[in-house]
Protein backbone atom coordinates (compact mmCIF):
# COMPACT_ATOMS: atom_id res chain seq x y z
CA UNK A 1 0.00 0.00 0.00
CA UNK A 2 2.90 2.33 0.79
CA UNK A 3 4.02 1.64 -2.68
CA UNK A 4 0.57 2.39 -4.05
CA UNK A 5 0.32 5.60 -2.60
CA UNK A 6 3.66 6.89 -3.69
CA UNK A 7 2.76 5.89 -7.10
CA UNK A 8 -0.56 7.87 -7.30
CA UNK A 9 1.48 11.11 -5.74
CA UNK A 10 3.91 10.22 -8.64
CA UNK A 11 0.81 9.66 -11.17
CA UNK A 12 -0.69 13.82 -9.52
CA UNK A 13 2.67 15.61 -10.36
CA UNK A 14 2.73 13.61 -13.86
CA UNK A 15 -0.60 14.93 -14.44
CA UNK A 16 -1.04 18.20 -13.03
CA UNK A 17 -2.69 20.12 -15.58
CA UNK A 18 -5.84 17.17 -15.87
CA UNK A 19 -7.44 14.80 -13.79
CA UNK A 20 -4.98 11.82 -12.81
CA UNK A 21 -6.62 8.20 -13.79
CA UNK A 22 -6.67 7.01 -10.29
CA UNK A 23 -9.29 3.93 -11.55
CA UNK A 24 -6.66 2.75 -14.47
CA UNK A 25 -3.47 3.22 -11.48
CA UNK A 26 -5.60 1.20 -8.88
CA UNK A 27 -6.99 -1.71 -11.38
CA UNK A 28 -3.12 -2.12 -12.77
CA UNK A 29 -1.87 -2.59 -8.90
CA UNK A 30 -4.52 -4.89 -8.28
CA UNK A 31 -6.53 -2.73 -6.01
CA UNK A 32 -9.65 -0.34 -6.19
CA UNK A 33 -10.15 3.02 -6.57
CA UNK A 34 -12.30 3.01 -3.78
CA UNK A 35 -9.34 1.41 -1.51
CA UNK A 36 -6.73 3.83 -2.69
CA UNK A 37 -8.94 6.96 -2.28
CA UNK A 38 -9.35 5.75 1.44
CA UNK A 39 -6.39 5.12 2.37
CA UNK A 40 -4.78 8.34 0.43
CA UNK A 41 -6.89 10.00 2.48
CA UNK A 42 -7.02 8.43 6.29
CA UNK A 43 -3.19 9.10 5.93
CA UNK A 44 -2.30 11.90 4.17
CA UNK A 45 -5.03 13.45 5.97
CA UNK A 46 -6.75 15.12 3.28
CA UNK A 47 -8.77 13.89 0.38
CA UNK A 48 -6.89 13.28 -2.85
CA UNK A 49 -8.88 15.97 -4.63
CA UNK A 50 -7.82 18.53 -1.97
CA UNK A 51 -3.67 17.40 -2.05
CA UNK A 52 -4.04 17.74 -6.01
CA UNK A 53 -5.65 21.21 -5.82
CA UNK A 54 -2.87 22.36 -3.39
CA UNK A 55 -0.47 21.23 -5.90
CA UNK A 56 -1.99 22.72 -8.92
CA UNK A 57 -1.92 25.94 -7.94
CA UNK A 58 1.77 25.81 -5.82
CA UNK A 59 3.18 24.83 -9.26
CA UNK A 60 0.74 27.62 -10.87
CA UNK A 61 2.32 30.66 -8.07
CA UNK A 62 5.65 30.39 -9.47
CA UNK A 63 4.28 31.28 -12.89
CA UNK A 64 2.30 33.78 -11.66
CA UNK A 65 5.46 35.65 -9.52
CA UNK A 66 7.94 34.91 -12.57
CA UNK A 67 5.26 37.33 -14.36
CA UNK A 68 6.64 35.87 -18.26
CA UNK A 69 2.69 34.62 -18.64
CA UNK A 70 -0.52 36.72 -18.63
CA UNK A 71 -3.03 35.49 -16.02
CA UNK A 72 -5.33 33.93 -18.71
CA UNK A 73 -2.11 31.71 -20.22
CA UNK A 74 -1.00 30.64 -16.83
CA UNK A 75 -5.15 29.50 -16.55
CA UNK A 76 -5.01 27.66 -19.80
CA UNK A 77 -1.57 26.25 -18.98
CA UNK A 78 -2.93 24.70 -15.40
CA UNK A 79 -6.00 23.38 -16.64
CA UNK A 80 -8.90 26.41 -16.16
CA UNK A 81 -11.10 27.57 -18.87
CA UNK A 82 -11.08 31.20 -17.90
CA UNK A 83 -8.99 33.40 -15.32
CA UNK A 84 -11.93 34.01 -12.99
CA UNK A 85 -12.15 30.39 -12.72
CA UNK A 86 -8.02 29.76 -11.82
CA UNK A 87 -8.41 32.90 -9.75
CA UNK A 88 -11.41 31.82 -7.65
CA UNK A 89 -9.42 28.31 -7.15
CA UNK A 90 -5.86 30.37 -6.64
CA UNK A 91 -6.96 32.39 -3.88
CA UNK A 92 -8.91 29.21 -2.14
CA UNK A 93 -5.82 28.02 -1.72
CA UNK A 94 -2.98 30.97 -0.97
CA UNK A 95 -5.93 33.58 0.73
CA UNK A 96 -4.95 36.09 -2.06
CA UNK A 97 -5.99 36.42 -5.78
CA UNK A 98 -2.99 35.80 -8.82
CA UNK A 99 -3.04 39.69 -9.30
CA UNK A 100 -2.07 40.00 -5.68
CA UNK A 101 0.36 37.42 -5.58
CA UNK A 102 2.32 38.85 -8.55
CA UNK A 103 2.02 42.56 -7.39
CA UNK A 104 3.57 41.73 -3.78
CA UNK A 105 5.40 37.84 -4.12
CA UNK A 106 3.10 36.26 -1.45
CA UNK A 107 1.14 35.55 0.84
CA UNK A 108 2.21 32.07 -0.71
CA UNK A 109 0.85 28.67 0.71
CA UNK A 110 2.93 26.07 -1.21
CA UNK A 111 1.71 21.79 -0.69
CA UNK A 112 4.70 20.05 -0.82
CA UNK A 113 4.98 17.13 -2.63
CA UNK A 114 3.70 13.97 -0.41
CA UNK A 115 5.71 11.30 0.10
CA UNK A 116 4.63 7.89 2.52
CA UNK A 117 7.37 6.05 3.87
CA UNK A 118 6.85 3.19 6.50
CA UNK A 119 7.80 3.14 9.82
CA UNK A 120 7.53 0.47 12.73
CA UNK A 121 4.14 1.46 14.84
CA UNK A 122 1.37 -1.25 15.96
CA UNK A 123 2.80 -1.57 18.73
CA UNK A 124 -0.54 -2.28 21.01
CA UNK A 125 -2.65 -5.50 19.41
CA UNK A 126 -6.24 -4.67 17.86
CA UNK A 127 -9.08 -6.71 19.02
CA UNK A 128 -10.37 -7.92 15.67
CA UNK A 129 -12.07 -10.34 14.04
CA UNK A 130 -13.33 -11.49 10.68
CA UNK A 131 -17.04 -12.55 9.98
CA UNK A 132 -18.46 -13.68 6.67
CA UNK A 133 -22.56 -12.22 6.86
CA UNK A 134 -24.99 -13.37 4.45
CA UNK A 135 -27.02 -10.23 2.90
CA UNK A 136 -29.17 -8.64 6.06
CA UNK A 137 -30.93 -5.25 5.95
CA UNK A 138 -30.41 -2.14 8.09
CA UNK A 139 -33.52 -0.74 9.20
CA UNK A 140 -34.25 3.20 10.83
CA UNK A 141 -34.30 6.91 10.72
CA UNK A 142 -31.75 8.52 8.13
CA UNK A 143 -30.70 11.63 7.96
CA UNK A 144 -28.57 13.62 5.91
CA UNK A 145 -25.92 15.23 7.77
CA UNK A 146 -22.36 16.16 7.28
CA UNK A 147 -18.65 14.29 7.82
CA UNK A 148 -17.45 15.35 11.15
CA UNK A 149 -14.27 13.82 12.19
CA UNK A 150 -13.47 14.88 15.43
CA UNK A 151 -15.37 14.78 18.58
CA UNK A 152 -19.15 14.56 18.61
CA UNK A 153 -21.66 15.21 15.59
CA UNK A 154 -24.21 18.00 16.62
CA UNK A 155 -26.07 16.87 13.91
CA UNK A 156 -26.15 13.16 14.36
CA UNK A 157 -26.25 14.22 17.81
CA UNK A 158 -29.62 16.28 17.45
CA UNK A 159 -31.20 13.22 14.53
CA UNK A 160 -31.17 10.77 17.47
CA UNK A 161 -32.39 13.03 20.16
CA UNK A 162 -35.19 13.98 18.38
CA UNK A 163 -36.62 10.67 18.60
CA UNK A 164 -39.15 9.68 21.94
CA UNK A 165 -37.87 6.95 23.56
CA UNK A 166 -40.08 4.48 22.95
CA UNK A 167 -38.94 4.84 19.30
CA UNK A 168 -35.05 3.47 20.47
CA UNK A 169 -37.14 0.51 22.45
CA UNK A 170 -38.94 -0.20 19.33
CA UNK A 171 -35.79 -0.30 17.45
CA UNK A 172 -34.26 -2.79 19.65
CA UNK A 173 -36.88 -4.83 19.53
CA UNK A 174 -36.79 -5.30 16.08
CA UNK A 175 -33.13 -6.27 16.02
CA UNK A 176 -32.69 -10.07 14.71
CA UNK A 177 -29.51 -10.40 13.55
CA UNK A 178 -25.72 -9.16 14.06
CA UNK A 179 -24.63 -7.04 14.29
CA UNK A 180 -26.87 -6.96 17.33
CA UNK A 181 -28.81 -4.26 19.34
CA UNK A 182 -29.15 -0.46 18.31
CA UNK A 183 -26.67 0.71 15.71
CA UNK A 184 -25.19 4.19 13.98
CA UNK A 185 -24.54 3.76 10.75
CA UNK A 186 -22.98 5.66 8.14
CA UNK A 187 -23.23 5.36 4.42
CA UNK A 188 -22.66 7.36 1.16
CA UNK A 189 -19.94 8.75 1.44
CA UNK A 190 -18.24 10.31 -1.57
CA UNK A 191 -15.08 8.36 -2.16
CA UNK A 192 -12.41 11.32 -1.12
CA UNK A 193 -14.12 11.62 2.42
CA UNK A 194 -13.95 15.09 2.57
CA UNK A 195 -14.80 16.66 5.82
CA UNK A 196 -17.76 18.45 5.68
CA UNK A 197 -19.32 16.39 2.97
CA UNK A 198 -22.79 14.94 3.03
CA UNK A 199 -23.08 11.21 4.17
CA UNK A 200 -26.71 9.29 5.00
CA UNK A 201 -26.51 8.02 8.71
CA UNK A 202 -29.02 5.69 9.88
CA UNK A 203 -30.04 5.41 13.66
CA UNK A 204 -31.48 1.70 13.51
CA UNK A 205 -31.21 -1.70 13.75
CA UNK A 206 -30.21 -4.91 11.34
CA UNK A 207 -32.67 -7.43 10.36
CA UNK A 208 -32.39 -10.33 8.43
CA UNK A 209 -33.14 -10.03 4.67
CA UNK A 210 -36.46 -9.87 3.55
CA UNK A 211 -37.73 -8.61 6.86
CA UNK A 212 -40.11 -5.59 6.21
CA UNK A 213 -39.62 -2.51 7.09
CA UNK A 214 -42.41 -1.26 9.37
CA UNK A 215 -43.70 1.97 8.42
CA UNK A 216 -42.07 5.17 8.92
CA UNK A 217 -38.62 3.28 8.91
CA UNK A 218 -36.07 3.88 6.20
CA UNK A 219 -34.14 0.52 4.78
CA UNK A 220 -30.70 0.32 3.19
CA UNK A 221 -29.62 -3.51 1.56
CA UNK A 222 -26.68 -4.97 2.36
CA UNK A 223 -25.46 -7.48 0.21
CA UNK A 224 -23.49 -10.60 1.49
CA UNK A 225 -19.44 -10.27 1.97
CA UNK A 226 -17.13 -10.55 4.75
CA UNK A 227 -16.71 -7.59 7.44
CA UNK A 228 -13.78 -6.48 9.79
CA UNK A 229 -15.02 -5.95 12.88
CA UNK A 230 -12.62 -4.00 15.63
CA UNK A 231 -13.38 -3.90 19.44
CA UNK A 232 -12.82 -0.70 20.99
CA UNK A 233 -13.25 0.50 24.31
CA UNK A 234 -12.70 3.74 26.68
CA UNK A 235 -13.75 7.62 26.34
CA UNK A 236 -16.23 8.13 23.81
CA UNK A 237 -16.47 9.33 21.04
CA UNK A 238 -12.45 9.13 21.35
CA UNK A 239 -11.46 5.60 21.41
CA UNK A 240 -13.65 4.67 18.72
CA UNK A 241 -12.25 7.46 16.21
CA UNK A 242 -8.79 6.37 17.54
CA UNK A 243 -9.41 2.99 16.16
CA UNK A 244 -10.95 4.03 13.22
CA UNK A 245 -8.14 6.13 12.34
CA UNK A 246 -5.85 2.84 13.14
CA UNK A 247 -7.62 0.77 10.62
CA UNK A 248 -5.99 3.00 7.90
CA UNK A 249 -2.40 3.16 9.52
CA UNK A 250 -1.74 -0.54 11.27
CA UNK A 251 -4.35 -2.82 10.08
CA UNK A 252 -4.79 -2.10 6.50
CA UNK A 253 -1.03 -1.94 5.34
CA UNK A 254 -0.69 -4.94 7.63
CA UNK A 255 -3.49 -7.37 6.51
CA UNK A 256 -4.59 -8.64 3.35
CA UNK A 257 -7.87 -7.53 2.99
CA UNK A 258 -9.12 -3.52 1.49
CA UNK A 259 -11.88 -1.79 2.22
CA UNK A 260 -15.56 -2.85 -0.71
CA UNK A 261 -18.23 -0.37 -0.99
CA UNK A 262 -20.83 -0.31 1.66
CA UNK A 263 -21.48 1.21 5.16
CA UNK A 264 -19.52 1.50 7.80
CA UNK A 265 -21.37 0.21 11.18
CA UNK A 266 -20.53 1.23 15.09
CA UNK A 267 -22.78 -1.16 17.58
CA UNK A 268 -22.55 -0.01 21.14
CA UNK A 269 -22.36 -2.85 23.39
CA UNK A 270 -21.67 -1.16 27.09
CA UNK A 271 -21.49 2.25 27.84
CA UNK A 272 -21.82 5.07 30.88
CA UNK A 273 -24.67 6.22 31.81
CA UNK A 274 -23.87 9.99 30.38
CA UNK A 275 -21.85 8.00 27.15
CA UNK A 276 -18.54 9.19 28.78
CA UNK A 277 -17.03 5.95 27.81
CA UNK A 278 -18.22 3.19 26.13
CA UNK A 279 -17.53 -0.32 24.57
CA UNK A 280 -18.63 -1.11 20.86
CA UNK A 281 -17.87 -3.05 17.88
CA UNK A 282 -16.77 -1.06 14.56
CA UNK A 283 -17.52 -2.87 11.25
CA UNK A 284 -16.19 -2.24 7.95
CA UNK A 285 -17.07 -4.28 4.87
CA UNK A 286 -13.89 -5.64 3.29
CA UNK A 287 -12.63 -8.12 0.22
CA UNK A 288 -9.47 -10.00 -0.21
CA UNK A 289 -6.33 -7.52 -1.27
Amino acid sequence: MISALNQLVDLVEEHLTEEPDVHGLAGSLGTTEYHLRRMFSSLAGMPLSEYVRRRRMTVAAADVVRGERNLLSIAVRHGYGSSEAFGRAFRAVHGAGPGEVRRDGGPLRTQPQLRFRLTVEGGTPMDTRLVDRPAFRLVGHAARVPLIYQGVNPHIQEHIAALPQEEHLRLKALSDTEPAGLLQVCDELEPDRTEGSELTYLHGVAVVRGTPAPDGLDAIEVPDGVWAVFRTSGSHPQALQTTWAATATDWFPSNPWRLRPGPSIVATLEHADDFSTATCELWLPVEPA
